[in-house]
């Protein structure tokens, strides 16, 4: 289990979250949520009233927010110039503009260089959409939910108030398009990950199923 890591990628909605951190706790490791950091470069861009629509002005100030966050998969978190924002940036005014922000290359290669930071030396699960591909692609054990577009928009909708299945499905597709289609480090499926749909699948069923694959792996 030495400097073990266990790169989780999917798109919204596929359960990667909950099964990193069922993961991470059942094999005692830490976890990264590298969609939070995205997301707290999005909400701190709002707040400072930076036009997330124009890539220029979002990579101009792409370096002046403060992150940190815990990797402690039982107290996930982030804060951005001393601010704990877990909540603010589970909005709907983030979760609407962070793949335009999330596509601005400046943004993507200061993340990247500190989510390598914070994976190095390993024992730790990662999730996110460029883990396995981009972010850590020597990891040993690489998996890539996925699950039907239903699937996914009802667990979302779950989660969230003042919306409904069709509107998250419909945003869903739209974040796809945008997250698989940008010209820096789209979502794609490594080429030696394994892909496994949770669409029929349980909580303790995709977790099992990835602790099978650590075992088999390591």
């Amino acid at each position: 289990m030495t400097a073990l890591v266990v790169a989780m990628d999917g798109p919204s909605g596929s359960g990667k979250s909950s099964a990193s951190r069922g993961v991470a706790r059942a094999l005692g490791l830490r976890y990264l949520d590298t969609g939070a950091m995205y997301r707290a470069i999005t909400w701190w861009m709002l707040e400072h009233g930076v036009e997330v629509g124009d890539p220029a002005a979002v990579a101009a100030r792409a370096g002046e927010p403060a992150l940190t966050i815990a990797t402690d998969p039982d107290a996930p978190g982030v804060t951005v110039d001393g601010r704990e924002v877990s909540a603010e940036i589970r909005t709907h005014e983030v979760t609407s503009a962070v793949s335009a922000v999330s596509a601005v290359p400046e943004v993507r290669a200061r993340l990247v260089a500190e989510q390598r930071a914070l994976i190095d030396g390993g024992d730790i699960v990662v999730e996110g959409r460029d883990i396995g591909s981009v972010v850590a692609p020597g990891a040993p054990v690489k998996v890539y939910l996925t699950a039907s577009p239903e699937a996914r928009a009802r667990r979302r909708s779950a989660e969230l108030t003042g919306t409904t299945v069709e509107a998250q499905r419909l945003a869903m597709a739209r974040r796809d398009t945008l997250d698989s289609t940008r010209k820096a480090d789209p979502l794609v499926m490594a080429a030696d990950a394994v892909e496994l749909d949770t669409t029929e699948l349980n909580l303790d069923e995709v977790i099992s199923e990835v602790l099978r694959l650590v075992k088999e792996r390591t």
